[in-house]
């Protein structure tokens, strides 16, 4: 208040002429304003200077807390940032691996399909050379069994006329000649 009144009276008066201010003299003003001051005891002085310094330490601290504030949001700024960049590379992975799994699981459909189509293949062309072979055993067979039916006939012949009685030996010589002959 002191403060207030020498910035009124002393300071900043409102003149009315020279010295003299709504009556009033400013030296002898501002002189009793001092002699009030120096009557004032020690202690509230001091709480002058305390108040007067703690309203320093608060602007102090709110101008730390407002640049704490600003250091705070940015750093959660910069984390988030980085936290989206992470996500960003997680997903972009996740999505390359997707892909190469179904590519593979693709792949792998296809590989099955051919392998299926071969194996179909394999077992087709296998009944087809097993028909053929037994076709040819049979054939083979057939052949066979024509040679030796002539045989068997010629044996019996052979055997008829080595049987007969009246049967000379010439005769018979010319008979098997023929019948080799036929074979």
């Amino acid at each position: 208040m002191l403060e207030n009144l020498h910035e009124i009276a002393v300071d900043r008066p409102k003149t009315i002429v020279g010295p003299l201010t709504w009556g009033l003299d400013r030296e002898e003003v501002a002189m009793q304003i001092a002699k009030v001051r120096a009557s004032l005891p020690n202690e509230v002085k001091q709480a002058v200077t305390v108040t007067r310094e703690s309203e320093r330490i608060v602007e102090t601290a709110r101008e730390d807390a407002s640049a704490q504030i600003e250091t705070a949001k940015k750093e959660a700024d910069r984390v988030i940032a980085d936290a989206k960049r992470d996500a960003d590379r997680i997903l972009e992975q996740a999505r390359l691996e997707q892909e190469r799994m179904i590519s593979e699981s693709e792949v792998l459909k296809l590989a099955k399909a051919q392998c299926e189509e071969l194996r179909n293949s394999a077992d087709r062309d296998a009944t087809q050379m097993r028909r053929g072979a037994e076709d040819y055993a049979f054939t083979m067979l057939t052949q066979l069994e024509g040679v030796v039916g002539k045989v068997m006939t010629t044996l019996e012949r052979g055997k008829a006329e080595i049987q007969r009685p009246d049967a000379r030996p010439a005769d018979q010589a010319v008979v098997v000649s023929r019948d080799r002959m036929r074979v």
